[in-house]
Order: structure tokens, then sequence, then C-alpha cells
């Protein structure tokens, strides 16, 4: 038993569409691998550390040179008479007043590497005492903090990244443990970049030098907490801007999705419903505002939709007249039967029986044609198109014709030029046009009569017309003769001897290949009727 409630094969629906889930997936991919790179702010980190570097290297320059020349003693007894050496207690004066108004730290060591200042260390009467300075309070958004840190750490893992090495401080510190002290021991002045817990330790050591001699090396650290801030101000900007762009391609993409899923979402279920509906009050929505391919596909299902209920009213008409036109010839059979039954004469006899044999031949007929028209659509949707020499074609039919009809009327055939007409369409089935076409001609044609069959261009087509010499059609029946059944035979032909179906079949080959059949009268300058024109008109290849 057939149901028509929902197909249960249908795939529930979901609150968010899969193509709103597309469309929300690729814009937000492509937004977020923009706000990636903008994040990784690489070049320009770059280059807020060489700056921090470079000035760290003035100030350690400036600073040394202030030592040597403040902080230098010189021997003026025996073994070290003018030996230069510097003075550990101006030293630490002299580094602690250097430093005491920026937040670097300085480390002095001796030419032999030993620490000698340290402005962490403050000299007291209770001995030596480290003064660590505390980080500022934090102010930054933990969840954005703890983001960004995330985003860092995901940086890491991309191939080629290279770490920086870590810092660490001896607790007996000498000048060995740093390589920039060793290259400032050298004469050199060199940076070194490394990181901690809380961030990067930027360091810069200069020669202490007094003539051209190196007495020591002076290292100033410092902290990157201001590349950090300038750094998060940045991104925060940057994420600041990706909110509001979120913002807008979400709501943008939702609209775009609508746009598109919520018109096929309409047309789905007004397709649901012509499917389960028995009756055309069910409309497929137009869209008549849209230019787009929503719009045309909203137009060509409903033409579709149109076309169906008209091959299904052709259908029901086609069964209908089928039944019609056999229930006559079924009816004068029966009649024929129960009668015979009855008579004894055997002349009577004979004549029922000749009935009852033209019923059975005219069944066989009506069977035979309408079988052939239920096949043709089928076999057209189906059957692919060729090229096919339109003039050969003619030529063969025209051919067939004078060998089987000996003593019919005379059929010429007129091609200019001989030139070859090609087609695109289905060899068989436009023979059967043709042959369809001539046979009608030969069935109208007065004896001794003459059929015309030519073929000329047009523009993009190939026109076929088939010309007779018979009484013509009745006024007003042009386009009756091409309906299925209809039947408008010669003066004393027998009856039943045609279906009434070649001429509507001829029509619907020749339209399914693009083309199109007329027919009208022939006249002369009086008016009258000189016999019937066919013409057949289809696309040339």
């Amino acid at each position: 038993m057939a149901s028509w409630g929902t197909d249960s094969s249908r795939p529930r629906r979901r609150a968010l569409s899969p193509i709103t889930g597309r469309i929300l997936a690729l814009n937000l991919v492509a937004l977020g691998v923009l706000v990636a790179g903008l994040l990784y702010l690489g070049e320009y980190r770059k280059n807020l550390i060489a700056a921090e570097l470079a000035a760290l290297g003035k100030q350690a320059e400036m600073s040394a040179a202030a030592i040597g020349e403040g902080s230098v003693i010189t021997g003026s007894s025996e073994p070290a008479v003018g030996h230069q050496a510097l003075s550990p207690a101006d030293a630490r004066q002299m580094v602690r007043r250097l430093v005491e108004p920026t937040d670097t730290r300085a480390r002095l060591f001796g030419a032999d590497g030993v620490l000698i200042v340290d402005s962490r260390m403050l000299f007291g009467p209770g001995g030596m005492v480290q003064v660590e300075e505390l980080p500022p309070p934090d102010d930054k958004s933990g969840v954005i903090e703890e983001l960004l840190a995330f985003y860092d750490f995901i940086v890491t893992l991309i191939p080629g990244f290279e770490p920086l090495p870590a810092y660490r401080e001896n607790s007996i510190q000498q000048a060995a443990d740093y390589r920039e002290v060793v290259g400032a021991l050298n004469g050199d002045v060199t940076h070194a970049v490394r990181t901690t817990e809380r961030g990067m330790m930027l360091t810069a050591a200069a020669p202490v030098q007094r003539y051209k001699q190196v007495l020591g090396a002076l290292m100033l650290s410092t902290d990157s907490r201001g590349i950090d801030n300038a750094l998060y101000d940045v991104r925060l900007d940057i994420l600041k801007v990706f909110a509001v762009a979120l913002s807008v391609t979400v709501l943008l993409s939702l609209y775009l999705a609508s746009t598109i899923a919520r018109p096929i979402r309409r047309l789905a279920d007004a397709a649901e419903s012509v499917r389960h509906a028995r009756n055309r009050s069910v409309v497929i929505p137009t869209f008549p505002g849209r230019d787009d391919e929503i719009g045309e596909l909203a137009q060509v299902l409903n033409e579709m939709t149109e076309a169906l209920w008209q091959r299904m009213d052709a259908i029901e008409g086609f069964a209908a007249d089928v039944a019609h036109e056999i229930k006559n010839p079924l009816t004068s059979l029966h009649s024929a039967v129960e009668t015979i039954s009855r008579v004894s004469d055997p002349a009577q006899q004979r004549k029922l029986m000749g009935i009852i044999q033209d019923d059975v031949r005219r069944l066989d007929r009506l069977i035979t044609d309408i079988s052939d028209a239920s096949r043709l659509d089928a076999e057209l949707s189906r059957a692919e198109l060729e090229a096919v020499n339109l003039s050969g074609l003619l030529g063969v039919v025209v051919d067939i014709q004078r060998t089987t009809g000996a003593g019919g009327p005379d059929i010429a055939l007129d091609i200019p030029g001989e030139r070859e007409f090609r087609v695109r369409g289905i060899e068989g089935r436009l023979v059967q046009v043709f042959r369809n076409l001539i046979a009608n001609a030969v069935s109208f044609s007065p004896p001794g009569g003459k059929i015309a069959v030519r073929a000329q261009e047009r523009p993009g087509a190939v026109e076929i017309e088939i010309v007779d010499e018979g009484p013509g059609i009745p006024a007003g029946k042009e386009r009756d003769i091409f309906e299925r059944f209809y039947s408008e035979r010669p003066v004393g032909e027998k009856y039943g001897t045609h279906s009434g179906l070649g001429l509507s079949i001829s029509k619907q080959i020749v339209e399914t290949h693009g083309g199109r059949v007329w027919a009208e009268n022939r006249l002369d300058e009086a008016g009258n009727t000189r016999g019937a024109r066919f013409v057949v008109w289809l696309p040339i290849l």
C-alpha cells in the first residue's frame, strides 16, 4: 500500500543548514588565517629587539667609557709601577649612579673575568644585600593573555622556528658564563637575547678601556617588558579589529546563507508537497525578484512541474483515447460474434466472418501503433543523437516508396545543388517521419498525380516540404490532423485502414529533434485548393 506521508528516508532537518555551516567555515577560516598572520608580527618584534639592543649597546659603550675614565687606578710602587686596574670601590659607586635612572642592570667584570660590581648587590653594615625588582601589577586580560600565549606556543611548533637560548645565572658569576662579556673582553661590543620565565633577557656588553687597554667589561641587561607591552598593545588592537570583522563576517555569512539555503529549502518543501499531492494545488515558488541561479532554478522547477502535469494529462488523455478507439472494434466484434451463432445463412455467415476479420486486423493495427507511440517517448529520451545526412536519407525514402508503390503517383525529389544537409538526430525515427508524410500524400493523390519532395536551406535550419495534388485539408483542420486518432481519409477508402496515429507520431518525433511540422493547403490564383503541403523544419548541424 502506497504511503502518502512523510518519507522516512529523507534526512532529518538540522537547525543549522549544511550550506550555512560551509559558508561560515570558509569565511571564518579565511579571516582566521589573515588574523593569525597579523598576530605573528615577526618582523615588528625583530625590529623592536634590534632597536632595544642598539640603545642598550650605546648605553653600555658610554657607561664603559665613563668607568674607564673615572674608576681606574695606576700602580705607584714596585712591582706594579704604571699598571692600570679598576678600582672596585669607585666602580661600584659609578656603576650604581650610571644605571640608577634606567631600568637596566649593570655588571662589571674585571680583565680576569671576576665579577667586580653588580648593580643589584648593595653593601652595608650587615653585609651584601641583593635587590630583586618586582614586576609591576599585571593589568592584562587573562583570557587574551592565555590566547596569545597559546598562539606563541603554536608558532614555536612551526618548522624552521629557532628558539632562543635560556638565560641562566650562576650563584658565582664569571665572565665565561656570558659570551657577550667574553667578546667585550676581546675589545668588541656584543649583544645577546635569551629567554626567561617572564619573557626575554636582552644584554649588551662593552669593553672598559684606558688608553686602548681593556681593563674589564661592562654588561647591561634588561627584560623585554617594553617590547612585550608594545606587542601586546598591537595584538590587542588587531584582536579588536578582528572581533568587529568577525561579527560582520558572521552576519554577512548568515545573510548570504539565508539567501541561498532558505529558498532552496522552500523549493525542496514545495517539491516534496508536489510529490505527495494528488492535484495541482501545490505551486512551486518562483522568486520573481531574483535574477540569479536560485531564481533560474525556481523558474525551471516550476516549468518542469507544469510539464510533468501536462505529461500526466497527456497520458490520461492517451489512455482515454486508446480505450475509446479499442472499444469500437470490440463492440463490433462482440455483435458479430453473437449474431453469427444465430444466423444459418452461409452468405450472412461469410459476411459476418469478414467483419470479424476486419475488426481483428483493425485491433491488431491499433495495438501495434499504440505500442509504437507508447515506446516513442522512452526511446527518444534514451537514444543518442548523431549526425544524419538528410539529403541521403530523403533519397533512400523516395526510392523505397517508388519501388514498393508501383502504379502510384510519381514522386520527384528536389535537392538544390545536390547539397548534403546534415542534422543531429535519430536516423531511424527521421525515416519514419518522412515515410509517414509521403505515404499520407500518396493515399490522397489522385490517379496519375505527382508528389514533390523538396529540401532547401533556411537561416539555421533545413526545410523539407512534401507537396501533393490531392483534395487538400478540410478548412480549419490544419492543426487537428496532428492530433492522436484523428482520421480524415479519402472518399472510398475502407474504414479502419489507418489508426490515426501516424501524423501524431511524426509531430512528436520532429519536436523532439528541436524542429516543427505543419500543414497547409496549396491554392491557385482563384483561391481553389490544388493539394496539400506538409512542411518539416529541422535545425541544421
